[in-house]
């Protein structure tokens, strides 16, 4: 891992830490495989317990800045749910990769993620958005020559983006707010 690589990830981790404080928090070194590996060379999972801040899991990155990140601005991804399982862990590495493999994922954008987000799930595809959960102190993420920007992950339907590419992602946000969901709950009704 070069110096600079290390002191972004290691400055994630340290803000993720400090904001979650009083949770644990394990680091998992996430292998792409050999075919995936430059993409996001060194990625590492957060893995945040229930605590505090939150009684869901949190899984976020730590590598991306350090690949995509342009005069010192980058994004990085966090994912909420309901229990610790390895299936997110691959998840939000595959949102690494995604983004980091060319496909540069931004706020708002969407992307499907090839099959339900846990058995039985209508939630089919993955919302970028501001990490209402959580809000700016997490969102915004000082590092050494810069600052990451930690996305939220949001699983919904197929419908609900579908909905989203007519009506706009704020229609679609101001459902979600009017239908109370639960954004851990991976068997929640389609807003639309």
């Amino acid at each position: 891992m070069s110096d600079a690589r290390l002191l972004a990830a290691e400055a994630v981790e340290s803000h993720v830490r400090a904001f979650f404080e009083g949770h644990s928090v394990e680091v998992v070194v996430r292998d792409l495989g050999s075919d995936r590996r430059e993409a996001v060379p060194d990625l590492r999972v957060l893995v945040v317990g229930p605590g505090p801040r939150s009684d869901s899991w949190a899984y976020v990155t730590a590598g991306c800045w350090a690949v995509m990140e342009k005069d010192g601005h980058g994004l990085e991804f966090v994912m909420t749910a309901h229990v610790r399982d390895q299936r997110f862990i691959d998840l939000i590495a595959m949102i690494a990769y995604y983004h980091c493999g060319g496909q540069q994922l931004g706020l708002e954008h969407s992307m499907p993620i090839g099959g339900p987000w846990v058995p039985g799930s209508t939630c089919d595809h993955l919302l970028i958005s501001l990490p209402y959960l959580h809000g700016p102190d997490l969102e915004h993420c000082p590092l050494p020559g810069g600052r990451a920007r930690i996305l939220w992950t949001l699983p919904v339907t197929a419908a609900e983006i579908e909905f989203r590419r007519r009506e706009g992602h704020k229609a679609l946000e101001q459902l979600f707010d009017e239908a109370e969901i639960i954004p851990t709950d991976p068997f929640r009704a389609s807003v639309v």
